[in-house]
């Protein structure tokens, strides 16, 4: 996680992604981590490309579902972090930090979802 934080969230998503990227390849090579590094990687990586994908949308509804799936994205990429913490397969102190960014960026996600509908 890098020290200064990105108020832009393509970006912030981005940097995301690479983190997760990177506390994947510290896992152990089993079979438990494989599939759940497969899920979490899916997961984590998709909220940005929903935020991309809800930049060249073609309507307001199609820029809020991209935001609402990213946002589902989150919430799922949280779940997944937390269970690796759980099952003790990565460092702790490394998925605290990329829980807490998740976090923080679902609620970016979520506050944009309800600007757009109050709009």
């Amino acid at each position: 996680m890098q020290n200064s934080k990105v108020y832009d969230i393509r970006e912030r998503t981005m940097i995301f992604s690479l983190d997760i990227i990177k506390l994947l390849e510290t896992m152990p090579n089993s079979y438990i981590s494989s599939v759940i590094g497969k899920q979490l990687l899916r997961s984590a990586t998709s909220i940005g490309a929903n935020i991309i994908e809800a930049q060249s949308a073609s309507s307001k509804r199609e820029f809020q579902n991209f935001y609402s799936i990213a946002l589902k994205s989150a919430n799922e990429t949280k779940y997944w972090l937390d269970l690796l913490k759980r099952s003790g397969k990565c460092a702790s102190s490394n998925v605290d930090r990329l829980i807490e960014e998740v976090g923080e960026i679902s609620k970016i996600i979520a506050k944009s979802i309800l600007t757009i509908k109050c709009r």
